[in-house]
């Protein structure tokens, strides 16, 4: 079988994470400020909390954000669920608002009719690694004071008008998942130009503890600790930051080899009547998480099915959020969005990752033409 996504670990990051292995620390010690300041300097963000996992991250920001009862926070049906579980876990209402039909990202437009006095902020999710239309979202965020959080779970090293993602809004996570474009294992980020919402971050992530003398209301000694919010234990690892540390310098390379994966792919199905490609949108350079087309004039589940039988491991990204029975039985019934529906109805993602061969590759557009087009 194919994966849709699998990892790339060599001997040089084994070897950093046996290093911390045989260190003195192996969580929260060096390694912790050592992979923050390489995420943010690579993104262009002033500062870089690593987290456990990107929902930590998710869940963090909304709470920066100070997302509350009563609140609303605009996102999109089509990604994980944890792009809106985050409102819920901070007492916020989550509110989709319909895709556009060519990125699969959030529609600006829809995001407009979908405010009321409640709207406290966005999370647009670059889906696939495919940048969101950030000038129009920022354009409503400042009209109606909003906050803005970026998901981009996906997109690390993407790029929206020769920036990189990561240094343009208030707060954007990141996830290094084993099929993201670098891997701790488990892990996420969260990049800020915000001192103030920098030192919340770093509070919550550790039971909303500090040794910070300046943030306390006393100190008895060089023991001492307060406890100033309440927080989590959602600390990284330094086992898990040598890994990522590594993995960071091998993140142009791995983003060279996806896109040309997907360049090959692309010229393979330009003239397949029953298949749509990707599309870029203008100014932004995807960094292709996924692959991700839409399958017309043929049942879905039948060709997901049978390229499965064939050994090409497809994936479905995703079911809409509000179609899941939590969001059923808490609300969402009569929630719709028509464009997201619609190309949930169509789309597979297709294997996409570092190591994927050329023989590979010719093996997956073989099997998809003779699927999805014979």
């Amino acid at each position: 079988m194919i994966p849709y996504g699998r990892q790339t670990i060599e001997e040089d990051d084994i070897q950093a994470v046996v290093d911390v292995l045989k260190s003195d620390y192996l969580t929260t010690g060096p390694k912790i400020a050592e992979f923050e300041k390489a995420v943010a300097d690579y993104v262009g963000a002033k500062y870089a909390v690593a987290i456990s996992n990107d929902t930590a991250a998710l869940h963090a920001a909304c709470h920066a954000a100070e997302i509350g009862e009563g609140d609303e926070v605009i996102t999109t049906p089509i990604t994980f669920a944890a792009s809106s579980n985050c409102v819920f876990y901070c007492g916020g209402t989550p509110v989709f608002a319909d895709i556009d039909p060519k990125t699969y990202n959030i529609d600006p437009e829809d995001i407009k009719r979908k405010i009321t006095p409640r709207t406290k902020a966005i999370i647009p999710v670059h889906l696939a690694g495919q940048p969101c239309d950030m000038d129009a979202i920022h354009e409503i965020a400042k009209e109606h004071n909003l906050i803005v959080i970026e998901d981009a779970a996906h997109a690390l090293g993407s790029e929206y008008k020769g920036k990189k993602i990561g240094g343009l809004s208030d707060m954007t996570t990141f996830s290094f998942h084993p099929v993201k474009p670098i891997t701790t294992g488990e892990g996420g980020m969260i990049v800020t130009n915000s001192e103030e919402l920098y030192k919340k971050l770093v509070l919550f992530r550790s039971h909303g503890i500090t040794r910070d003398t300046s943030l306390m209301t006393r100190n008895e000694g060089p023991w001492f600790y307060q406890q100033l919010d309440l927080g989590y234990n959602y600390r990284m690892t330094d086992i898990q930051c040598a890994l990522g540390c590594s993995q960071m310098k091998k993140l142009d390379y791995f983003l060279a080899r996806r896109r040309t994966i997907v360049a090959r792919y692309n010229e393979a199905f330009a003239n397949c009547r029953n298949i749509v490609t990707p599309y870029q949108m203008p100014d932004t350079n995807s960094g292709w998480h996924l692959y991700i087309i839409q399958v017309k004039n043929r049942d879905r589940k039948e060709v997901f099915e049978k390229l499965r039988e064939r050994g090409i491991g497809v994936n479905v990204h995703y079911i809409p959020v509000y179609e899941h029975p939590y969001y059923q039985e808490h609300g969402y019934k009569g929630v719709h969005c028509p464009v997201a529906e619609e190309v949930y109805s169509h789309i597979i993602s297709l294997p996409v990752f570092p190591r994927l061969t050329e023989e590979q590759q010719e093996e997956v557009i073989k099997v998809v033409k003779q699927v999805v087009e014979e």
